[in-house]
């Protein structure tokens, strides 16, 4: 085959691939905007597991199919209640990030237990 065929044959092909598709991102967490539009703004993104609620516990998760976002989100009860956290994973490091609504020393106190969880092994 020529030269040029080739050419044309891998660029008649190439046009047919399908186009790459974009990475998931999730949102920042952004203080300044009310903890009810946060949420309903957390909640809103494709691509998040909501873990199932827990009468017990007076929080919300979800995380990435993949496991490297998460967010914490409090209900009433809750220490530090109103409030969000976000974990993400940066390769073995996991980054927890917050919006304090709330009481200062509640948000203090869960950010202090996820901060723990960081460190968890199952034995």
């Amino acid at each position: 085959m020529r030269p040029w065929a080739v050419a044309a044959v891998l660029l008649t092909l190439g046009a047919c691939a399908r186009p790459a598709e974009a990475p998931v991102t999730y949102l920042s967490l952004d203080c300044a905007q009310p903890f009810e539009a946060q949420v309903a703004a957390i909640r809103g993104q494709a691509h998040l597991n909501p873990a199932p609620d827990d009468p017990a516990e007076p929080y919300s998760f979800m995380s990435s199919a993949d496991g490297r976002t998460s967010y914490l989100i409090t209900r009433r009860g809750a220490p530090g209640h109103p409030a969000i956290m976000m974990q993400v994973a940066r390769g073995a490091d996991v980054l927890t990030t917050g919006c304090p609504y709330g009481d200062k020393k509640g948000y203090d106190q869960l950010h202090a237990y996820l901060d723990g969880l960081k460190h968890w092994t199952r034995r």
